[in-house]
């Protein structure tokens, strides 16, 4: 499906982190809007970056990547493995087409030892290694009826390549030497911490073998949707803003190719960045400036080119330093507020998810270092206007003032059930002091906010003080 876009549409979570169950749907089913913006709020550690790292998460599977090992530490600690189910809503633009593929798989650990010689001594070290399993890819189809029914595509449930034996068959045929292939194949992905149905080696034979070129582009689909549509951002990359380290992401299409990653800028020097990403740092530069002129009236960045060099690989190079521009004075960009540094960092990937239905961005700590009103203005722009796909964690209560209440959700004190939308809210509330309200009267289902308690917080900080004769 050349022409279609992939947009999430529901997640579900089991024993990740500390969220023993939740499930979000992130469509507004309130009104019809072309842009899907989703907005969670809650207590400190009630499991809104749980949500941000499963997506991550899901980015790492469907572009066929290996998960870092540190996912392991992430399966919950009462549970052996970790549970995802993520609903997707895939639409052929050709055949004004809507399809719904779901997608469920878990993560467990897997402890490896390898004894190792140190110092003429055996040691034994453990490494541990996440493991993608129970995967299963199903489809909607329309039946005789008329009515919709989900059907499998694969299954790896199975001791054999994966189910059922009619997809098997539609998808690779009967040749005997390539089942055997595809059994090592399958062990082979799995030490190596990927995706079976997704890695590269099945999606080879797919695109050789398979007779069935509907499901195909569907699992094509959501395999650009993994590595060129969706991007995460988390607070270890907008940490790095204090670091005086820029994470530029960008999605760039040019002629037929994209250019889809995050360029890591010094700020309090100079970086060398491959010669033939100069020109595409600089459109991208280019653009963001219309916007970011909007935003913080007569400001702009410029990319200053400090002559080429000769890389080790024998490629030239180029050595790159951003300066801002405001009142006719030009400064490094290393001397701008973290807000404005902020706000630079994720403005290419808000500008592509104004414009662009197929495109989705999940961002932790949207809020931190920006304006309260400019963060929520941003927000009623691109909700009522945008084409895309945006997913947000935020401390601010600005935008629940700014944004249709459709679009957000909360996180409760409850861990088996993480994630909720407020109920009986009339139009004519606002839902920032409802919100303010529910967590002082509890009048929810169940609870957003677990209470505190100033004198005894008084006390505590008395009695730290008092420790060690401090």
């Amino acid at each position: 499906m050349k022409n279609s876009f992939v947009r999430i549409k529901r997640i579900e979570i089991n024993n990740f982190k500390n969220v023993k169950f939740g499930e979000l749907g992130l469509e507004n089913t309130r009104k019809p809007y072309k842009a899907s913006i989703l907005g969670l709020y809650g207590q400190n550690g009630s499991g809104k970056t749980t949500l941000i790292d499963a997506l991550s998460l899901l980015k790492y599977v469907l572009s066929g990547n290996p998960i870092p090992e540190n996912y392991a530490d992430y399966i919950n600690v009462d549970a052996y493995q970790a549970n995802f189910k993520f609903e997707f809503k895939v639409n052929n633009s050709d055949t004004n087409t809507e399809y719904t593929v779901l997608y469920e798989f878990g993560i467990c650990r897997e402890i490896d030892d390898t004894t190792v010689n140190i110092e003429h001594k055996e040691e034994t070290l453990k490494k541990v290694n996440v493991v993608v399993c129970n995967e299963v890819l199903r489809f909607s189809s329309i039946s005789s009826s008329g009515s919709r029914r989900m059907q499998s595509i694969i299954d790896t449930r199975t001791d054999g390549v994966f189910i059922p034996v009619t997809k098997y068959r539609a998808l690779i045929g009967d040749d005997k030497d390539l089942y055997t292939s595809l059994l090592v194949t399958k062990k082979y992905v799995s030490a190596t911490s990927r995706s079976f149905i997704f890695s590269k080696e099945l999606l080879t034979v797919l695109r050789g073998k398979c007779t069935d070129t509907y499901i195909l582009s569907l699992i094509e689909s959501l395999v650009l949707f993994g590595n060129f549509e969706l991007f995460v951002i988390d607070t270890s990359k907008s940490g790095l803003i204090t670091l005086n380290a820029l994470p530029l992401n960008i999605k760039y299409d040019e002629k037929e190719r994209i250019s889809v990653g995050t360029i890591m800028i010094s700020l309090n020097g100079t970086t060398m960045i491959p010669k033939q990403l100069l020109h595409i740092v600089i459109n991208v530069i280019n653009k963001m400036n219309v916007v970011l002129m909007q935003l913080v009236p007569g400001l702009t960045i410029n990319v200053r080119n400090l002559g080429e060099e000769l890389l080790n690989d024998e490629t030239v190079g180029c050595k790159i330093q951003l300066t801002s521009k405001k009142n006719s004075k030009e400064i490094l960009l290393q001397y701008e507020s973290e807000g404005i540094k902020k706000i630079i960092s994720i403005l290419y990937l808000l500008i592509v998810v104004y414009n662009n239905s197929s495109f989705t961005v999940a961002i932790d700590e949207l809020d931190s270092g920006i304006f309260e009103y400019l963060l929520g203005e941003l927000l009623r722009i691109i909700s009522e206007k945008g084409k895309g796909q945006l997913i947000f964690t935020s401390h601010n209560f600005r935008p629940l003032e700014t944004v249709d209440r459709g679009f957000i959700a909360f996180s409760t004190t409850n861990p088996n059930n993480r994630y909720i939308r407020l109920t009986s809210v009339k139009a004519h509330n606002n839902l920032r002091d409802f919100y303010y309200r529910d967590i002082v009267l509890g009048e929810q289902s169940e609870t957003v906010y677990e209470p505190t308690n100033n004198s005894e917080i008084s006390l505590a900080f008395r009695e730290a003080g008092e420790i060690g004769g401090s």
